[in-house]
């Protein structure tokens, strides 16, 4: 799974890219820590101003991920009471 996160990171791609790859990373068991370490292993090949730029992405990914998640369960709240 760190290829494609990888890959993300090459190309600066959106936030919106980080938050669809979410749910399979997590089912493919990718931790924080491991992206952490993919950041800091391409480093050196995609250049620090690129690493900057995706550790923003992947923030509002989560962001829109959490999001989501809360919006769901407010409406799931409504329906059950």
């Amino acid at each position: 799974m760190s290829a494609p996160i990888a890959a993300l990171i090459a190309v600066d791609a959106p936030a919106a890219s980080y938050a669809l790859n979410v749910g399979v990373a997590a089912d493919a068991g990718v931790t924080l820590d491991d992206v952490q370490n993919i950041l800091v292993a391409v480093a050196p090949i995609v250049g620090a101003p690129r690493v900057g730029s995706a550790v923003g992405n992947i923030a509002a990914g989560l962001g829109f991920v959490i999001e989501a998640a809360v919006a769901e369960m407010e409406a799931e709240a409504e329906e059950a009471g």
